[in-house]
């Protein structure tokens, strides 16, 4: 047990008026600790505590009882006996009516009140003392907004928990819940009051009770609040948003019938508020209380219910044209906030009671003058815009209506449907089966004209089409479509996809349709039209992948054809087959003849894949037997062809190639991918470019590395490029656990070829780096290398050997701890492009590293840094950079290369090193490398006297700002914002830095923005808006200047005093801003201007 000394500092700590916060939280914390693990009994602490319970000085006896109080909240798991509760609840509730000690018997009797039935908990006769003396004693609305949150607090508790307790109170319950709440305005405290009611109403349901006797007054406060009007700026700040607030208000509404006679009217009083928001809470409000109010309560509301629902959809539309409707003659439409509600409400009173509203509907005279007024022949292109609206809100009425139930549906379609089938010329009465048939065939005539012909105007089109649609669609078990009109459909529609193709918005109709009803077929297993639509639909346009019919743009072709097939499987396999089949046929005279037809046939083919087949196959199920095959075609086709045509057209083939093989092979599984991988290498093994067993590789590979190297360099064909991209984008896609065979000399060619600057080896070094296995146990059975191995062959290859006997690996810059040695080891061949070449394949190798957390890349980052440091004011410059003009030339672009190493280190990569090719990606490896890489970053710029050597080291700066999470940096905002300003300000003075400059403008207006940030604003407000000024006019980028004035629009929302001495200079630049010839900056700039010529009229305390 502990002794008293021990815990008696704690009490008295606590109980001291002088103890800051910290310490008093720190004391409650270690009693309770003393009590969890009973080396402090409840009842010796109470008896420690007697005298400052009781005493008479006020101030202690608050703070005694308040830390009995927090204890019991710290101790609410602990349990305790009957007799040690009843005793503690019985002293807090008499402590209620001790004003001075309030807060503490609140937070106690809450703690005891929240216990679980198995560690202890409050009886009904203690919990019903507590109620009386709540009812008794407290003022809720005299008290301070803390004391009245615990109120309503406590009382919310004993009306979930203790509902016997408080049923027999009756009356002066609801008299104390209407004197707690009536005038209370704090948004915490008043979404407990509405709780507060919720759980009262449905506490006392009997329409006789007593809570019908309050209901008048209960909701007379209430209906106050209604609607929400939220003042407060920043409802984080608060714990409380609107919407919130609104829910807990409308589940308060809707809590009892016993509300209806109060509710419904105050609500339609609403929806004649000029305030859409008004409206909009209006209807929704309607549409959830109705249900709860029941059928029988709301009929008496029917006619007023309809009238404010017609006048919304009907006598008053608020609906916009949407952006589609432009190419459709204006029949699409984007309905308000207001509509929807009151469509929601429409749909709910119908279920509740269908008869009444439809009686309504139906028998509405504007709505039948109306639908007959256009059953005439009209011209969309004539029609006013309200009439359009008012057609398009009538359509959602009925359907709406019909939707409702069976009967609704009926009664719709007695009503309507005749009239318009007679509009479309077709007569209405009894028929026999054949001429059924031959209705339909009428009917369908009609529809097919509309949707087909040449001069049809676009809505009489969308209508013909729609009708189409709705006929192959029509459920079986209602009137079942023949199969020879089924066939005509589709031949029709396929028809007109055929020769419409240069009618955009038509065009996407039909296509819609036909992807609508293949759907429907798929969606509800019929299997003759499976049949059908697959022969007469997804044959069709499978044969239009190597066919130049019809004369319809490639582009369209495969979307027709993706489309289709993505309604079921059995279609999807039929449009692969058809694909793979194009592309056997067609890619050879694309690699081999460069036939620019079958180029661009293979490569949208190729795209297809890559986008919409293998994605929707990895959805779907079937997913690896696809990728494999499309892999093993690609790969075989290589493998027999000898040469390549080298045309522009055939590197974006080469391109759509490697994009399809990397999603080809990420999708297959480990041991599919190691057929792919050794099929590649198979061919690889048998270029021109590989080393075979009996060359030097095989046996030496460290003494004639060089030679073979310097002769394969310059000698790479168009056919052995293919190869080693495709084999990267291989290795790229591979899983960890994927065995690669003879991975040195894979990493060798690699290695060569990045030499001429082909950034697919370097990926794929950087994915092999990044999964191969750490540990010898965790290799594969046959795996000879892991990453330490790999990463040695990688830096003691000569293509590191940058000077005569030195290499990268030599250059290590960790020397004495951190200290940056100068070192000119990059300056050994003759050729920038190569060392430029070697820096960004360093880069990718780095970023596998940094992704999987491994340490190698300290040494990477120190050599970037080393190029970045060397020091141009002595003119110390790479020896083979003779006249003195040339050597900036040379270096400057050396640079910046290794400035933007940076970039490639910390940015998301789509072609490589990403989630979707399995990468090993370790949690905040961005946070981690901003940490250690930051420091050294600041003391090498803070020590260079060479601007050139500051301005690449700040762009190496930007970089790792930009791609670094927001949460990382903004703890030491303060020290950052100096430096973004120091940045921008070296930045800005050479044009190549523009695109790292609006990175780090963003970076800078995310700062803004956080609230955890403004401490640092202020105190470099005056700098930052000097600086904003100057970018507010940089001539080489539109979206420095237009974001540079955005963040000065934000600065003039900090304090007056801060801001007030800039407001000349910031509207003086902002003038001439307004002369900008882009008009996205001469927009912002008129924003800024009203913000900042504002804050004269606002006071300090703003």
């Amino acid at each position: 047990m502990a002794k008293p000394t021990e815990y008696v500092k704690h009490i008295e700590s606590y109980v001291d008026s002088s103890s800051s916060p910290s310490q008093q939280a720190a004391s409650v914390d270690a009693l309770a600790i003393l009590l969890r693990n009973d080396l402090l009994t409840l009842e010796a602490l109470v008896r420690e505590l007697d005298l400052y319970l009781t005493t008479t000085d006020s101030i202690i006896r608050s703070r005694g009882i308040l830390l009995l109080g927090e204890l019991l909240t710290q101790l609410e798991l602990k349990p305790l006996s009957d007799a040690a509760i009843h005793s503690l609840i019985g002293f807090l509730t008499e402590r209620l009516e001790d004003w001075r000690a309030l807060r503490g018997a609140l937070v106690g009797c809450l703690a005891l009140l929240r216990r679980k039935t198995d560690v202890g908990v409050v009886t009904e006769n203690d919990a019903e003392a507590v109620m009386k003396s709540y009812m008794q004693y407290l003022q809720v609305q005299s008290m301070g907004q803390h004391d009245r949150k615990l109120c309503f607090e406590l009382l919310e508790c004993l009306l979930e928990r203790y509902p016997n307790a408080v049923q027999p109170l009756g009356n002066e319950l609801f008299y104390s819940i209407c004197e707690g709440i009536d005038e209370e305005k704090d948004p915490q405290c008043l979404i407990l009051a509405f709780h507060i009611v919720e759980v009262a109403a449905k506490l006392f349901p009997d329409p006789s009770g007593p809570f019908a006797s309050y209901a008048a007054d209960i909701f007379e406060i209430l209906g106050r609040y209604f609607p929400i009007h939220f003042t407060h700026p920043k409802s984080e700040d608060i714990g409380v948003s609107r919407d919130e607030l609104s829910r807990a208000l409308l589940l308060a509404f809707a809590a009892t019938p016993l509300f209806e006679p109060f509710a419904i009217p105050l609500l339609l009083d609403k929806l004649s508020s000029s305030l859409p928001s008004a409206k909009v809470e209006s209807f929704k409000y309607l549409g959830y209380c109705a249900p709860m109010y029941g059928s029988d309560r709301m009929a008496k509301h029917g006619g007023a219910l309809w009238s404010s629902v017609k006048d919304v959809l009907y006598t008053s539309p608020e609906s916009a044209l949407s952006v589609e409707s432009e190419s459709d003659g204006g029949m699409i439409f984007e309905e308000s906030d207001i509509m929807v509600e009151a469509l929601i409400l429409l749909e709910g009173l119908m279920q509740q009671n269908s008869d009444l509203l439809l009686d309504m509907i139906l028998g509405d005279e504007d709505i039948n003058n109306f639908i007959c007024s256009f059953l005439k022949p009209w011209d969309i292109h004539d029609t006013p815009l309200q009439l359009r609206q008012q057609l398009h809100s009538v359509g959602r009425l009925l359907a709406v209506s019909a939707k409702s139930s069976m009967a609704s549906c009926n009664r719709v379609f007695e009503k309507f449907f005749p009239q318009m089938m007679e509009a479309l010329g077709c007569s209405v009465g009894n028929h026999s089966d054949e001429s059924f048939a031959t209705e339909d065939r009428a009917l369908s005539s009609r529809f097919n004209y509309e949707a087909v012909s040449g001069n049809a105007q676009s809505s009489f089109a969308y209508t013909g089409v729609k009708g189409l649609q709705l006929l192959a669609t029509f459920p079986r078990s209602f009137a079942p479509v023949s199969l020879l009109l089924f066939e005509n459909i589709l031949l029709k529609l396929v028809s007109a996809i055929t020769s419409n193709f240069d009618k955009k918005f038509s065009w996407g109709l039909e296509l819609k349709a036909l992807v609508e009803i293949g759907l429907y077929i798929e969606g509800y297993q019929e299997s003759e039209k499976a049949a059908t639509f697959a022969r007469i639909v997804v044959d069709k346009f499978v044969s239009w992948i190597s066919s130049d019919e019809p004369a319809m743009p490639l582009s369209l072709k495969m979307q027709a054809i993706c489309e289709t097939g993505m309604t079921g499987i059995s279609n999807m396999l039929r449009i692969v087959q058809g694909m793979e089949k194009a592309i056997s046929a067609k890619f050879t005279q694309a690699y081999v003849d460069g036939n620019f037809e079958s180029v661009e046939l293979v490569i949208k083919v190729l795209e297809c894949y890559s986008a919409r087949v293998l994605p929707w196959f990895e959805m779907n199920g079937g997913s690896e037997e696809v990728a494999w095959n499309l892999a093993a075609i690609i790969w075989d086709k290589i493998d027999n062809s000898s040469s390549v045509n080298l045309t522009v057209q055939n590197y974006e083939l080469l391109g759509a190639a490697m994009t399809a093989m990397k999603q080809a092979v990420r999708r297959c599984s480990q041991e599919s991918q190691e057929k792919i991988v050794n099929r590649a290498f198979r061919v690889l093994s048998a270029s021109t470019l590989f080393p075979l067993k009996d060359s030097p590789f095989a046996t030496s590979l460290s003494n004639s590395e060089d030679s073979y190297l310097n002769h394969h360099v310059d000698r790479v064909s168009c056919r052995d490029e293919w190869i080693i991209s495709l084999y990267a984008s291989v290795v790229i896609a591979l899983r960890p656990q994927t065995h690669v065979q003879n991975l040195k000399m894979v990493l060798q060619l690699f290695i060569m070829a990045l030499t001429k600057g082909h950034i697919p080896s370097a990926q794929a070094l950087g994915s092999l780096v990044n999964k191969l296995p750490s540990k010898t146990n965790e290799r594969h059975l046959s795996q000879e290398y892991g990453v330490e191995e790999a990463i040695d062959v990688i830096l003691t290859s000569s293509i590191w050997n940058f000077c005569q006997s030195n290499t990268l690996r030599k250059c290590s810059l960790f020397g004495g701890g951190n200290e940056i040695h100068n070192t000119k080891c990059l300056a050994g061949l003759n050729h920038t492009s190569v060392h430029i070449s070697a820096i960004v394949g360093l880069a990718w190798i780095g970023k596998g590293l940094i992704m999987r957390g491994h340490e190698g890349i300290k040494d990477i980052t120190m050599t970037f840094l080393g190029v970045l440091l060397e020091n141009t004011n002595n003119g110390d410059f790479p020896e083979s950079c003779d006249p003195i003009e040339g050597k900036e030339q040379e270096v400057i672009p050396l640079m910046k290369s290794a400035a933007d190493a940076f970039h490639i280190l910390l940015s998301d990569s789509e072609d490589c090193l990403n989630r979707n090719y399995h990468s090993v990606i370790r949690p905040l490896y961005k946070q981690r490398f901003y940490n250690s890489v930051m420091p050294l970053l600041l003391s090498s710029t803070r020590q260079s006297n060479s601007i050139i050597t500051r301005s690449m080291l700040f762009r190496s700066f930007a970089h790792v700002i930009s791609e670094t999470p927001l949460s990382a940096m903004i703890s030491e905002a303060n020290k950052l914002i100096p430096l973004l300003l120091d940045s921008l300000s070296t930045l800005t003075e050479d044009v190549m830095h523009k695109d790292v400059i609006y990175n780090v403008i963003l970076v800078l207006s995310a700062i803004l923005m956080d609230k955890n940030g403004q401490v640092a604003v202020l105190e470099n407000a005056q700098a930052i808006i000097n600086q904003l000024i100057g970018l507010a006019a940089y001539p080489h980028m539109m979206v420095i200047r237009e974001t540079a004035i955005q963040c000065l629009g934000a600065m003039s929302e900090l304090p007056y005093a801060r801001i007030y001495p800039s407001r000349t200079k910031v509207l003086q630049a902002i003038s001439k801003a307004l002369d900008d010839p882009k008009r996205a900056v001469r927009q912002e700039a008129v924003r800024c201007r009203q913000a900042w010529a504002s804050i004269a009229s606002r006071s300090l305390h703003f």
